[in-house]
């Protein structure tokens, strides 16, 4: 998240999920990201598309491309709204995030 918003995406996304190894806790390499308007796309392909200037040291670059087939913010909370990975005993940082103005908020059930 800090990552998006210091990229200048603050307010700009409304669901994020990044899926995470739950045994060694780390991500898997990628991310779905939803933006809240069609006109930001540029720009975040812009800014992520060959990045690689990673808080932890790594070699690997950014790609970026379209999710299919879900696309926009309901598409991904019908994908997500009854998965696994939203069960109880999944911790709050490994499930799909909504935000509205740039706040988090509860996923709708």
């Amino acid at each position: 998240l800090a990552m998006l918003d210091e990229q200048g995406f603050a307010g700009k996304y409304d669901f994020l999920y990044l899926p995470i190894d739950f045994k060694s806790r780390a991500c898997l390499g990628y991310a779905f990201v939803n933006l809240v308007r069609p006109e930001f796309v540029p720009q975040f392909w812009k800014t992520f598309d060959g990045f690689s200037r990673w808080v932890l040291p790594s070699r690997k670059v950014c790609a970026v491309t379209w999710s299919g087939p879900h696309q926009g913010l309901e598409a991904h909370i019908e994908r997500y709204r009854n998965s696994p990975v939203m069960h109880d005993s999944v911790p709050e940082e490994f499930k799909p995030a909504i935000f509205s103005s740039g706040r988090r908020v509860p996923f709708p059930t």
